[in-house]
């Protein structure tokens, strides 16, 4: 395939509007927590004794890297699983993805992430709930075991970096060739960095259009996001 042949499925073959109504599916909210839009997908099992989970993604992705286990993971009683398994599953952009922009301010860390979902989840009314974390999910998702010990049941992770993170001390302890080692990663993958730096912004849900979603108050201190009729 050529350029031309891809740029032209882009601007003629590509079908944005099935993708539209698999996001259009599930319910939608905007919270705005500490000055932070957060945009989520709350989507509670049809078992009323389901565990809440808190489904967090990675970067460059958003929430629709998790569209094809909301239904298994929410009703696994219809998709051929045991319903003992059920999850309430609240899905949020992380702040800066999506619609969760703009960021309050800087130092919108991992600790500070986790700090605004904690409050998110206290909205919601889920005192205890599990937390899954992917790439930047895998920073945040422990975080939130830290400052919500009581409430977190259990974080699981995938795709987790685990270079240091720049925490004082964390270096001390490294023997000569390690400290090495160390150093030659300095510039490991710089490449792929340096090019992702410089890139235009990525937003997972690019635009919101007025032909697809309104805003209406909600329950909680949230916005949900609807179809208009």
């Amino acid at each position: 395939m050529s350029l031309k042949d891809l740029a032209e499925y882009w601007r003629t073959g590509y079908d944005w509007r099935v993708h539209e109504a698999a996001l259009n599916a599930h319910p939608q909210y905007l919270a705005t927590i500490d000055g932070q839009n957060i945009h989520y997908l709350h989507v509670p099992s049809p078992e009323p004794d389901a565990m809440p989970l808190l489904l967090l993604h990675g970067w460059p992705g958003g929430i629709v890297d998790f569209l094809d286990v909301i239904g298994p993971l929410s009703d696994p009683h219809g998709h051929g699983g045991d319903p003992a398994d059920a999850f309430h599953l609240v899905v949020p952009s992380l702040p800066g993805f999506g619609f969760s922009m703009p960021l309050a301010g800087p130092g919108m860390d991992p600790a500070r992430m986790a700090g605004l979902l904690v409050q998110l989840m206290s909205r919601l009314g889920y005192d205890r709930y599990g937390v899954q974390g992917y790439d930047t999910g895998s920073w945040v998702a422990p975080e939130l075991g830290k400052q919500d010990p009581v409430g977190v049941v259990g974080v699981h992770v995938n795709a987790m970096v685990t270079c240091p993170i720049g925490a004082d001390g964390e270096m001390d302890g490294l023997s000569d060739i390690e400290q090495r080692r160390w150093q030659a990663m300095q510039n490991f993958n710089d490449g792929y960095l340096q090019c992702n730096s410089k890139r235009p912004q990525r937003r997972s849900t690019t635009r919101r259009s007025p032909r697809t979603t309104e805003a209406r108050p909600a329950a909680n201190g949230t916005t949900a996001l609807r179809k208009p009729r």
